[in-house]
């Protein structure tokens, strides 16, 4: 598997600590994560818990037999004389302990990092970025029917990483354009499992967002023998200025920090369901850890905001939440404790809305949004090759004269607006109507006047299809 990172030259490869104070966590701190896998486990080989935490077993060795002396847990078998393979299992006192830690958090699984290595791998890996080029762009879209001018529109957007504001009509594919951009921007990032900061966990990890790929260690060593750089770090790739260090972590050594875990790009996307309490960290208070916020989840990607506007929360107040983060490339979180620390907001946001913008927000905010871009009806050519695509995808066959009928029938003399989504939601109802009378689908001005009296509103259809024009 081939590691490209998110600019294919990144030199960034978190480094395995050797010992326990490489980790940058307390040993209070592990001694507690290490006590929690045991209760959950009963008993385990030295090297399944060193696997469990992502870490070296000589890194957790000193805690495994700290635990040993305090009798919290012993060795029930051995098969060598390499502690790595002792099986140990947890005693009755290393229980009531366990019980203790998991009053405070329950949070079991890979040894967090610390956030200032956190800090230090977002930017390792998004100061440098690929060079985007049309083709890349274009092939990520080919699934959508676009004006070539929108291309060249949204292309300088995608090369500066920066906001990104959609609006038009709805249907006509600003959402699927969102995501089409995300995928434009491709490869794959290394993300910790979770966060650290004063003894607090904040889980990062998410399959929803971000999948998840086998890793190489061996063949990210290969390669960054080949793509180290010597360029010092553009912080304004994503925002303009950073108060963050440059310092990162580069090769060195064989041996890969596998609290960090390869991932595809981010796209994080959220809708009508978006409030400002999803923009901050998440405490369950009942598991004692926090769940990372939306765009801190985003980071290195792209943050997809769809039906902006129809948020509970009010625009401007989600408005005025980010123009900090927009402006100058970093956001700011808060522990439960009050401790309040900065983040690096390195994701793309993408705006999408059928409102009108100047409803939305005044101008001091448009004017952050440099790239503002209108999604408009499409004609009636490319209407029509939209339309034949659905019927590929259906399999139907096209039929031109049943087009043009339902074209001058109900888009020209009842003066609907065609719409992107047209094509894909009649043909699907073209198909489910046959399935429903047991026949073929077959595309007719018979059949396409049956989906469309179910499927414009009454409202719409002013002249009944049958009556003449005029």
């Amino acid at each position: 598997m081939e590691f490209e990172g998110i600019s294919g030259r990144s030199d960034f490869f978190p480094i395995a600590p050797r010992k326990t104070a490489d980790t940058g966590l307390s040993r209070g701190f592990l001694l507690s994560l290490i006590i929690k896998t045991f209760y959950y486990r009963q008993e385990m080989l030295g090297v399944d818990l060193a696997r469990e935490l992502c870490l070296p077993f000589s890194v957790i060795d000193e805690c495994v037999q700290f635990m040993r002396r305090e009798k919290l847990v012993e060795v029930a078998s051995s098969a060598t004389t390499t502690s790595a393979t002792y099986l140990y299992k947890i005693s009755e006192a290393g229980r009531q302990r366990a019980r203790e830690a998991l009053e405070i958090s329950q949070y079991v699984g890979p040894a967090p990092v610390t956030l200032e290595a956190y800090i230090d791998g977002i930017l390792a890996q998004t100061s440098v970025l690929s060079d985007l080029n049309h083709e890349i762009l274009r092939d990520s879209l080919s699934n959508l029917i676009l004006p070539a001018e929108l291309l060249e529109r949204v292309g300088p957007a995608l090369e500066g990483k920066r906001a990104l504001f959609l609006y038009g009509d709805p249907g006509n594919g600003k959402t699927a354009l969102a995501e089409g951009i995300g995928k434009a921007l491709g490869g794959s990032l290394l993300i910790p499992h979770a966060v650290e900061i004063d003894g607090q966990v904040i889980k990062l990890m998410d399959p929803i967002f971000h999948g998840c790929d086998d890793f190489d260690p061996g063949t990210v060593l290969d390669q960054l023998s080949e793509n180290v750089h010597d360029d010092a770090f553009d912080l304004d790739s994503y925002g303009e200025g950073s108060v963050f260090d440059d310092t990162v972590a580069t090769g060195g050594s064989d041996r890969f920090d596998e609290r960090w875990v390869e991932v595809q790009r981010p796209v994080v996307f959220a809708g009508g369901e978006l409030t400002l309490e999803m923009l901050d960290l998440t405490f369950n208070s009942r598991e004692g850890f926090y769940e990372a916020p939306l765009h801190m989840k985003a980071n290195g990607g792209v943050f997809i905001i769809d039906d902006f506007g129809r948020q509970l929360v009010s625009p401007r107040d989600l408005l005025n939440r980010w123009i900090v983060p927009l402006d100058k490339g970093i956001d700011f979180l808060t522990l439960h404790t009050g401790r309040k620390f900065p983040i690096p907001f390195r994701a793309m946001v993408i705006f999408a809305t059928n409102l009108k913008p100047r409803d939305l927000a005044d101008e001091a905010f448009l004017r952050r949004i440099r790239y503002k871009i209108e999604i408009l009806d499409p004609t009636r050519e490319q209407f029509t090759q939209i339309f034949w695509q659905e019927c590929a995808r259906n399999g139907i066959a096209p039929n031109q004269t049943a087009l043009d009928y339902m074209f001058d029938a109900y888009y020209h003399r009842l003066g609907i607006a065609p719409r992107c989504c047209h094509p894909r939601d009649m043909l699907q109802k073209l198909v489910e109507s046959a399935a429903w009378q047991g026949v073929e689908p077959v595309m007719s001005e018979e059949a396409l006047d049956r989906v469309c009296s179910s499927y414009f509103l009454s409202e719409d259809m002013r002249v009944p299809p049958d009556e003449p024009a005029g």
